[in-house]
């Protein structure tokens, strides 16, 4: 099977080229092990039902055996054996050489299983499963490093082959890199509803060894998609669990916790700027599943569906906007964040460089709702103006760019300097 170049190839070269060991992190089946084993020279494979048990003692009495093998040796599911955690990094330690391990896993492993944190010997990678782009589906013609870097970059007529109904199947069948190679509509659509059932039935349990609830499992992962791209408190979530099944608060958090270490809910955190008083800024999270799909397959959503209720597919369209966001900013030092106060001003997402730069972003589905994404940013960007003007110690960065992403197919930048682009045009 062909091999789909991933974003994160060239991240992996980096680290390969610049620490002792790399650990790719990231939910099941996004491809972590496929991308790993195209740097790999050995690999080790916990989960081989064959090997599993004589690897397991092997990792409780002499971990460094099973490091042997021409390097970088990737060890995958790690976190079977975490004492290969300690072991790793003291091979490091003492073999002084770049490029030696990459580790891969899919659970947040507990911190109490390692002795040391393996600050500046195992540096830390996360993939999320495809975006647009990587699946080929986006044509990649406008550059998020275009747009920052060469501000006179012209998109104007760039075109997207990508109409709404496409946005919907590519949404509800997830950037699960298995999915692609499938031959009908149907198989590929079955890949996240079974991520989904693994989590319910099984992952949700075996993340921690605790014994957990398939069906509270499934009404916490409805409740979730039910609110996904939403500022939803926790009390409403468990209030919204409750009308089905009983769970307690500290059930509840038990469970999102697990969920987070399995990477299958990943919120995203709100930008409290100081040019509103603290008590103005909404600074909760907001719901958001690692990859739009999940929120589809939990709710039992359909393409057909979502065809004829495009205001529920506009808050699934946001949750596969964030996750391309947050793929294509990853060489750029990228992290995406939202704004929105209490007199309605808002920002979706704004995506901060590392170095000082960002933009602000509105997610529109439809040609009709650009003027209103459009007119909130040029209402934020005047707001941080005018705080610059009164402030006279800390003064705010303007956005560099304005951003639009919709569902439509033509891009082009308005008068007032907002850029709209459709998310099918889209790459790093």
């Amino acid at each position: 099977m062909t091999y789909l170049k991933r974003i994160v190839d060239e991240d992996l070269q980096l680290r390969l080229d610049s620490v002792g060991a790399t650990i790719i992190v990231g939910p099941k089946w996004c491809g972590k092990t496929t991308t790993a084993e195209q740097k790999a020279k050995s690999i080790l494979r916990l989960n081989d039902p064959d090997m599993r048990e004589a690897y397991l003692a092997t990792a409780k009495t002499k971990p460094s055996n099973l490091l042997k093998g021409e390097t970088p040796r990737l060890i995958d599911e790690w976190q079977e054996a975490p004492e290969l955690w300690d072991a790793v990094r003291t091979s490091v330690d003492l073999r002084k050489e770049t490029g030696l391990y990459i580790l891969t896993g899919s659970t947040t492993i507990n911190k109490d299983h390692i002795r040391h944190s393996g600050t500046g010997r195992i540096s830390r990678l996360k993939m999320y499963p495809m975006s647009l782009y990587e699946s080929k589906e986006s044509n990649g013609l406008i550059s998020l490093a275009d747009l920052f870097n060469t501000p006179a970059f012209d998109i104007d007529g760039l075109h997207s082959q990508l109409d709404v109904n496409d946005l919907i199947f590519a949404a509800c069948r997830g950037g699960w890199p298995s999915s692609l190679t499938l031959k009908t509509r149907k198989a590929q659509l079955f890949i996240a509803k079974d991520y989904v059932n693994n989590i319910c039935e099984s992952d949700i349990s075996s993340v921690d060894k605790i014994e957990r609830s398939p069906s509270k499992t499934r009404l916490l992962l409805r409740s979730y998609a039910r609110n996904i791209s939403t500022l939803a408190t926790n009390t409403s979530l468990i209030a919204d669990i409750n009308a089905n099944e009983n769970m307690s608060g500290s059930t509840f958090y038990e469970y999102l916790d697990a969920l987070k270490r399995l990477y299958v809910i990943e919120d995203v955190e709100a930008w409290c700027p100081n040019i509103r008083s603290k008590t103005s800024i909404r600074s909760s999270n907001k719901r958001e599943f690692i990859d739009p799909s999940i929120a589809a397959a939990a709710l039992g959503l359909s393409p057909e569906y979502l065809e004829t209720d495009l205001k529920t597919f506009g808050f699934i369209f946001e949750c596969l906007c964030i996750r391309d966001l947050k793929i294509y900013s990853n060489r750029l030092g990228g992290r995406v964040s939202y704004y929105r106060d209490k007199f309605g001003l808002e920002a979706d997402a704004v995506l901060h460089l590392d170095d000082g730069r960002y933009a602000l972003m509105e997610f529109k589905l439809g040609s009709s709702e650009i003027e209103e994404g459009a007119n909130h940013l040029c209402e934020l960007r005047e707001l941080i103006r005018e705080h610059n003007k009164t402030e006279r110690q800390i003064k705010l960065r303007e956005p560099d760019l304005l951003i639009v992403l919709t569902g439509g197919q033509m891009a082009y930048r308005r008068a007032d300097g907002v850029c709209v682009i459709p998310i099918g045009c889209l790459k790093d």
